[in-house]
């Protein structure tokens, strides 16, 4: 009978994405093995979109507050009889959980004490100052299981793969259509919820008015919160001339993952939608400050189509007192991002003649 591996990714959107490679590497290793990924319910898409995960299975949050029983939820984990679980992201009541389910192979980081008490593998994992990329770090917690020779960076990202899962509704299909040859449909998503340095609205405003002057299409997207911000600072008001539409709050996460796979490339800075699009295979441009552990060489999109943009200035030195007014994510130029996006249609091309 096939092994069943649980992996637990009990935190964001991004973060989920690069855990990505731990599935594929079990599936890769075990053909035939079911996989089932742990997370946060709105996570679940992800999950769905993913080739390596046959199952997703959601950690309520009320269940560690206590307004839901564990009990359901433990018995859930014992119906997997599963062969190894592997806690990506420490988390004390799963880890406990796995060891009352009698789970018999139980991988944590050594740097958790809790995991001392639940876990029976321990890995020597330090994440902070590795020069390692987080879907390498994640990669490593697999050693118990055989993961023996690291994979370079390259071979990691082949194992970032997504595919929508539900249709994108004919409105959005027709409305990605309406471009003209040359054009592209270019998503800018310029807030990160509080999970990332920004590059600043008035960059973003600036970036739609010259892609709107080159032709582009500009779609911006956000949560409705987020648009509701936008709308307040009138950047909205300001900038719509520059929109092909505002799409802040319009999607549930299946159907933005599918609006994303539809466009040609998205803007953003290290955030959720930055790595979808990465995972997606479409132009995924981040724009990124210098900072230790924030930088591109720990959590930069991985995809075919990846790339990002960051300031040349040693650890963002001068940054870290008022890291919501960063001077080094701002010093990246609106010119330099054209530049990048000009190769995307470049790119366009040349994969339409061949």
């Amino acid at each position: 009978m096939s092994p069943t591996f649980l992996v637990s990714r009990t935190d964001a959107i991004g973060d989920v994405v690069l855990t990505l490679p731990v599935c594929g590497w079990l599936k890769n290793q075990q053909p035939g093995c079911r996989v089932v990924l742990i997370g946060r319910g709105y996570t679940a898409a992800v999950a769905a979109a993913c080739p390596w995960v046959d199952e997703f299975l959601e950690l309520d949050k009320k269940v560690e507050t206590g307004e839901l029983p564990v009990e359901p939820f433990l018995a859930q984990l014992r119906g997997y009889a599963a062969a190894a679980i592997i806690h990506v992201f420490p988390n004390r009541l799963l880890a406990r959980l796995a060891r009352e389910a009698k789970i018999p192979v139980r991988i944590g980081t050594r740097n958790r004490l809790f995991h001392w008490l639940t876990c029976n593998r321990l890995v020597a994992l330090s994440r902070r100052h590795s020069p390692l990329h987080e879907a390498q770090l994640n990669l490593q917690l697999l050693a118990p299981l055989g993961y023996a020779a690291p994979l370079a960076l390259p071979e990691v990202a082949e194992l970032v793969r997504l595919a929508p899962a539900a249709p994108l509704a004919a409105r959005w299909q027709a409305l990605l259509a309406e471009r003209q040859p040359g054009q592209l449909n270019v998503i800018l998503h310029p807030r990160s919820r509080g999970s990332a340095r920004e590059w600043g609205l008035d960059n973003y405003g600036a970036l739609a008015r010259q892609l709107h002057a080159a032709g582009h299409r500009v779609f911006v997207t956000g949560t409705k919160d987020e648009g509701v911000e936008l709308a307040a600072a009138d950047w909205l008001r300001d900038y719509q001339p520059y929109l092909a539409a505002d799409l802040t709050g319009a999607f549930a996460l299946p159907e933005f993952i599918a609006f994303i796979a539809a466009a040609d490339g998205l803007v953003a800075g290290s955030t959720g939608p930055l790595h979808l699009a990465a995972a997606l295979g479409r132009h995924a441009l981040g724009l990124y400050p210098p900072i230790r552990p924030m930088h591109p060489g720990r959590w930069g999109p991985l995809g075919p189509r990846a790339e990002y943009l960051v300031f040349d200035r040693p650890d963002c030195q001068d940054c870290r007192a008022a890291p919501a007014a960063c001077v080094c994510i701002r010093a990246i130029t609106t010119a330099q991002v054209m530049t990048r996006i000009a190769d995307w249609s470049q790119i366009n091309a040349t994969r339409q003649v061949v």
